[in-house]
């Protein structure tokens, strides 16, 4: 990283990367990505999943090297990763104190240097001047208070003797989040800051990062943060010359010029294949008139026909050479959400919850009756029990009162907040172990659900690898393809948008909408509330 100056954190931060390229495994991850953060810059990063957007964090940040390429980076950098590692005994505060370690380093300078001019040492007043600066620009005095009111704001933990360890991986996640929000960094590179926030921690996340006066990267597949937050959008999905763009003009302005290139992609890549198409009909042609004039009918016009062979050789010619030099180098459109036919019995109840509470965790007793093609929206602050309460509805947590019934063969899946531990398995080969677990069972007969490829969530290649070599998104995509091969009648979704990218989650809504399987879904994705206004809500 550069010299950090003593110049304000509004002057100072700055981010400029140039022509980054990395590969992994041979497989190309970043091609061509070029971006620029100055202060008041809060720059979107966005791509289907398996893209490389938490590899970029990463090169940004300078914990990962890059094959080819530049970045120059100024100012302090505060960085937000989806995982933390929890680290034997360590407790809350301990995490605080590491996320502060920047703002504890300034304030022990200027102590430094207050008692050296309290005690007149040579140089001291410029020692002085410069330490005070540097406090005062990231307003170093009052960092614990900000920590403080962010850990508030955002339903974290504030015991600070609390071990890590007994806390889940959002509320780890959120301790972490504040202490970025509030130490006073220059530049903050975030991915997915919203996977665990509740509609209050939303709010203040979108405040605090308006207010930042420094710059920020924004991996994100929120789409209403994206909306409420950027002021400019890169996008890391392919285009027809292969290299990522840069959209102006906020997530409007993204989501327009988006358009336009996908129209534009797509009219490219259908006008070369039907070029390609209509060269090879030419070439077939002059191919079967070749073969005529090679073979005319018996003495009739031979020596006629025989004269125009030496043409039509040549033409066949030109033809070959011109549906060989034709390639098409438009890549094809990318993969489209299929999801398969969900039938459930109708008028009958599949799933029913009475009064239901789980000590600790769901306090209130909660009743939920469905029937095929009901649509619940299950809200509520973190720690409320929307989790609980669909494990329950899934049958993997047993109340404490209450009682949960469900139709005798009805289908129950649960699409949980996180993926279960990464296997060596390749990704087919745990979809087709979940089917093979359904045909034994007897839930499902062997044509009774479609292929990993026909969903269309993983291309061929993810399908191909170890689960451990997939990104986050492409493993929870792996799990909602698990969960559909089972065919539900009843389909429960905590979080259901997390760390997926906004295409599928739009495709995914739609479907959602006209499935005849019963639906209830845990959301705090506020676009997500929006498209789902019109279902039933169950407020905790």
């Amino acid at each position: 990283m550069s010299p950090v100056t003593s110049h304000p954190a509004r002057a100072r931060a700055h981010l400029n990367a140039t022509d980054l390229r990395l590969s992994r495994g041979g497989r190309p991850v970043l091609t061509g990505v070029d971006l620029t953060v100055s202060p008041g810059d809060r720059l979107g990063v966005v791509g289907e999943n398996g893209r490389g957007k938490t590899t970029l964090l990463h090169v940004l940040a300078g914990r990962l090297a890059p094959d080819s390429g530049t970045v120059h980076r100024a100012g302090t950098l505060g960085v937000a990763d989806q995982e933390i590692p929890i680290g034997g005994d360590r407790t809350v505060g301990d995490l605080i104190d590491v996320e502060l370690s920047q703002v504890r380093a300034v304030l022990r300078a200027f102590e430094s240097a207050t008692l050296a001019l309290a005690e007149e040492r040579p140089g001291a007043e410029h020692a002085y001047a410069d330490a005070l600066r540097a406090a005062e620009s990231i307003d170093a005095w009052d960092a614990d208070r900000r920590v403080e009111i962010s850990l508030a704001a955002l339903g974290a933990v504030t015991d600070r003797a609390r071990p890590l360890a007994d806390l889940s991986v959002g509320q780890r996640y959120r301790i972490r989040l504040a202490c970025l929000l509030g130490a006073g960094h220059d530049l903050l590179l975030l991915d997915e800051p919203t996977n665990h926030l509740d509609a209050g921690g939303l709010d203040h996340l979108t405040t605090r990062l308006r207010d930042h006066p420094g710059g920020v990267v924004l991996v994100s597949h929120d789409r209403a943060l994206l909306s409420d937050v950027v002021t400019a959008m890169l996008d890391l999905d392919p285009t027809c010359d292969g290299r990522p763009r840069a959209y102006g003009g906020g997530y409007e302005g993204y989501r327009e010029g988006r358009r336009a290139e996908r129209e534009r992609w797509e009219t490219a890549y259908r006008d070369q294949r039907l070029e390609r198409q209509r060269l090879a009909q030419d070439l077939s042609a002059a191919q079967n008139r070749l073969s005529t004039g090679w073979r005319p009918e018996k003495g009739t016009g031979k020596h006629t026909r025989a004269t125009r062979a030496p043409a039509l050789v040549r033409a066949v010619h030109r033809r070959q050479e011109a549906l060989e030099a034709h390639v098409v180098d438009v890549p094809e459109p990318p993969l489209r959400f299929r999801m398969p036919r969900l039938d459930a019995p109708p008028g009958v109840t599949l799933l029913r919850a009475d009064d239901i509470t789980v000590r600790g965790r769901l306090e209130t007793p909660r009743s939920v009756h469905l029937r095929a093609g009901d649509r619940l929206v299950v809200t509520g602050p973190n720690g409320s029990g929307k989790s609980t309460l669909l494990s329950v509805l899934a049958g993997t947590v047993a109340p404490d009162s209450g009682t949960v019934q469900a139709k005798r063969g009805v289908r129950v899946r649960l699409l949980s907040q996180e993926s279960p531990p990464p296997s060596r398995q390749r990704a087919f080969e745990v979809y087709e172990a979940a089917l093979d677990g359904l045909v034994a069972s007897g839930e499902l007969d062997e044509t009774g659900s479609a292929g990993l490829g026909k969903l269309g969530l993983l291309p061929s290649g993810a399908a191909h690898r170890p689960v451990t070599e997939l990104s986050i998104g492409q493993r929870r995509r792996l799990d909602l393809a698990v969960l559909l091969a089972a065919r539900p009648q009843v389909v429960l979704l905590d979080e259901p948008t997390n760390h997926l990218s906004m295409t599928l989650v739009e495709e995914l809504t739609q479907e959602l909408a006209v499935t005849g399987a019963a639906v209830v879904l845990a959301t705090h994705d506020r676009q997500l509330l929006r498209d789902t206004a019109s279902w039933p809500r169950l407020r905790l």
